[in-house]
């Protein structure tokens, strides 16, 4: 344990910059490393690097990954490793143009597939941000525990313009190098300053420095000092290379000589090193910042001049005007070429105002040297990790009771057409109109719904049986998906699964249907699409098909077209598993998907069906498989996350869940149950049901008791706040399915206790 209570920290996972890149995000997030590394040596400290566009940097080993500024699965591979380190914090050093996306909002994809907390250092606030700016601002501090600004400025910037409390805002200094202070004569013989009043800027080279400002008061300042030397340390800015080359420099060149100045000013056009950096300021006798704009929250180098006792004469840009107070610096208006001459020429009349001024600055840095930032960084650190969002409850705590089917999210998304696919919070979104998917599971939700509901779940069945009847394209031999909001088919096809989906709809309306009207029509349908099943070449599909063929036999017990089918799919499926397993890997494909638990459930279906041994030992042996790694360490029930999709043969990742993994587990796991008699399956289907309702790795309930709604899935930390077809739809019939256990378990008097069926 620290001495703040909470567990010792390991491992920090820093996202910047990093050195061979030239830049000063990249020296400070080094800096940050090498700091808290100094002073925690039992700390792990590793660097995400990002790459602007183009770029390739030979970085040195404590960088565990880099990232390309646009391309956006590389933010997702490096959130892989974030998570696989075991990383406690993540802190982030933003600066919105290193990031991509509009206003760098790629990061987000990122910290949205991390487990860890997230610290973010801002090193640049803005009082008028754009509306990207502001978005990628505010949604970073949803998903911050702490913001670092390094100036009060900031704090009140994020507090007044977005609302931010001040709880959630840490002030701390940029860091600075903790040297002795000594006087600029010891070093001056190193760059050849000797005989010279050095005055000292450095930057990268471009307008808004303000350059051309302190050459302007050089005239009057030579007049009364002629030993004077004004440097001006460092490299043309690259992006003002790329535009015009080095014409800023070189007429800034053409200024000094035109003033007669050229004894006077050097330009060193050099990307000098850090340590090289802190002599040339250590031999300045006064540090000039002349920027022409206000809105600079910090400088490094204006902290590194007052760390190294640098008497400073600047500009009163808001990280100026803060940490020059009190007598640590002078500051002057901005342009204002007199009033430079005038303030620099006072302290080098009075050498006594000199030494004070430095030493009252050197005093100040001792609170913002790089060990003084780690000290504080960690603090910050081990908050974060303390006062993670505590879980609702974990496996095994309780049982929350079932809530029972409602319609009302349903009828929420769902208008004269059909329902609508995907909503913004709860309000249905038309712009992206209807599918195919939705409305066919909808059509089987309905004939699940409860006594109560039946009447009013009967007449929205019709209406999505038209959209399903529309959507069949004859011509074809498929079901079309996608329909705008105008009601125009956006394609002639749907994908393999949307087919098989339908289908499956077409044999459970057949057997669970109320109306008789229904039957008979899904029946009709199903016997025009199913000879077309045999062509498609998706595992996934051949399940949803043979899941059609087993309802449509419950419906039609001697319907030979669905014997056949149900047969010939199975033993592709039987055969495509034979291909693939392996001892560590027990599945039909060589990666994950969505609706993984229909394959195994559809092989148990079949081979109860067909009496086949094999098939039932088949399905139960990879859904066990399934169900292990879809099992977290509390015991709770783990959708496979979309990050995974695509990883072949690897252990699933965390996030982001999807509700409608859970409602398919369910159901596997109900036919499993059935057909081995073994209790874990019960656990599995409570397990599954209690995801919706907190017993998640979050502990957040997704599901609502008030109108059936449902949240879009699960992120690394919160909710998707959506409420889309597909989510509300799982959920109605994750609660269905428990309602009906709980039902035959109350008359039967089996393992499932009524009433406290998910946990």
């Amino acid at each position: 344990m620290t001495a703040s209570g909470v567990t010792k920290l390991d491992r920090v996972a820093l996202i910047g910059n990093s050195p061979p890149r030239l830049c000063g995000i990249a020296t400070f997030t080094q800096d940050v490393r090498k700091g808290l590394i100094a002073a925690f040596p039992d700390l792990h400290v590793d660097m995400y690097a990002m790459n602007d566009r183009g770029a390739r940097y030979a970085y040195p080993v404590e960088v565990a990954c880099s990232i390309d500024q646009d391309e956006l699965a590389d933010y997702a591979r490096a959130a892989q490793r974030i998570n696989a380190s075991g990383a406690d914090v993540v802190c982030v050093q933003h600066e919105y143009g290193i990031f991509g996306g509009p206003a760098g909002a790629h990061l987000l994809k990122l910290l949205d597939r991390v487990t860890a907390p997230v610290v973010v250092s801002l090193h640049t606030v803005l009082e008028q941000p754009t509306p990207e700016q502001r978005a990628v601002i505010e949604a970073l501090v949803r998903r911050s525990s702490k913001l670092i600004v390094m100036a009060e400025k900031g704090r009140r910037i994020l507090r007044e313009v977005h609302g931010v409390a001040d709880e959630r805002i840490a002030v701390v200094p940029h860091g600075a190098p903790d040297r002795p202070f000594t006087s600029s004569e010891t070093l001056k013989p190193r760059f050849g300053f000797e005989n010279h009043r050095i005055l000292l800027t450095f930057g990268l080279l471009s307008p808004n420095k303000g350059i051309d400002t302190m050459i302007r008061a050089l005239p009057a300042i030579v007049a009364r000092h002629p030993d004077v030397l004004y440097v001006v340390l460092g490299a043309t800015h690259p992006h003002l290379v790329a535009h015009e080359g080095e014409a800023y420099r070189e007429g800034l060149m053409a200024l000094a000589d035109e003033l007669g100045l050229g004894d006077h000013v050097r330009f060193i056009d050099s990307y000098v090193e850090k340590e090289e950096l802190i002599d040339h300021i250590a031999a300045a006798d006064i540090y000039v910042t002349p920027y022409l704009n206000e809105a600079q929250i910090t400088s490094g180098t204006l902290s590194y001049a007052v760390a190294l006792g640098k008497p400073v004469v600047s500009t009163p840009y808001w990280h100026a005007v803060e940490l020059l107070a009190d007598g640590v610096g002078v500051v002057v208006p901005f342009g204002d070429s007199a009033a430079f001459a005038d303030r620099i020429c006072e302290l080098l009349d009075r050498p006594e105002m000199l030494d004070e001024m430095g030493r009252k600055a050197w005093r100040a840095g001792r609170a913002m040297t790089w060990s003084a930032l780690a000290r504080s960084y960690v603090s910050i650190f081990e908050e974060a990790v303390r006062t993670q969002p505590a879980r609702l409850f974990r496996g095994g705590e309780r049982r929350p009771d079932v809530i029972r089917p409602r319609l009302g999210g349903v009828e929420r998304l769902t208008d004269g057409c059909g329902m609508i696919q995907h909503s913004i919070f709860s309000v249905p979104d038309r712009l992206h109109g209807y599918c195919v998917d939705d409305n066919c599971r909808a059509l089987m939700l309905m004939h699940r719904m409860p006594a109560e509901d039946a009447a009013r779940a009967d007449e929205l069945a019709v209406v999505y049986a038209a959209f399903v009847q529309h959507a069949w394209n004859g011509g074809q031999g498929r079901f079309r998906n996608f329909m705008a909001f105008d009601r125009g088919w956006l394609e002639e096809q749907g994908s393999e699964d949307s087919f098989g989906r339908t289908l499956w709809s077409l044999g459970d309306t057949a057997a669970k249907a109320r109306a008789h009207e229904l039957k008979i029509w899904a029946s009709h349908l199903f016997d025009q699409v199913a000879p077309h099943a045999r062509a498609l070449v998706s595992p996934r599909t051949w399940a949803f098909c043979i899941l059609a063929a087993d309802a449509m036999l419950d419906a039609h017990p001697r319907h030979e077209l669905a014997t056949s089918l149900l047969r010939d799919l199975a033993r592709r499926l039987q055969a495509q598993l034979a291909q693939v397993r392996r001892p560590d890997w027990d599945w039909y494909e060589e990666v994950l998907a969505y609706d993984n638990a229909r394959l195994p459930e559809a092989l148990m279906r079949a081979g109860r069906r067909l009496g086949d041994e094999s098939m039932r030992a088949d399905g139960l042996a990879t859904m066990a498989w399934l169900d292990a790694i879809q099992t977290n360490a509390d015991g709770q029930f783990r959708a496979v996350g979309t990050d995974s999709f695509g990883r072949v043969c690897e252990q699933p990742l965390p996030f982001d869940q999807q509700p409608v993994e859970g409602w398919a587990t369910i159901d596997a796991a109900r036919v499993a149950h059935a057909i081995s008699g073994d209790a874990r399956w019960v656990e599995t289907a409570q397990r599954a049901y209690a995801w919706y309702v907190g017993g998640n790795d979050l502990g957040l309930p997704l599901g609502s008791s008030t109108d059936g709604g449902c949240f879009d899935g699960l992120m690394s930390d919160r909710v998707n706040l959506n409420q889309g077809a597909e989510s509300v739809l799982a959920f109605q019939f994750a609660c269905c399915a428990m309602t009906e256990m709980a039902g035959k378990a109350d008359r039967n008097g089996s393992l499932l206790e009524a009433g406290s069926v998910a946990s």
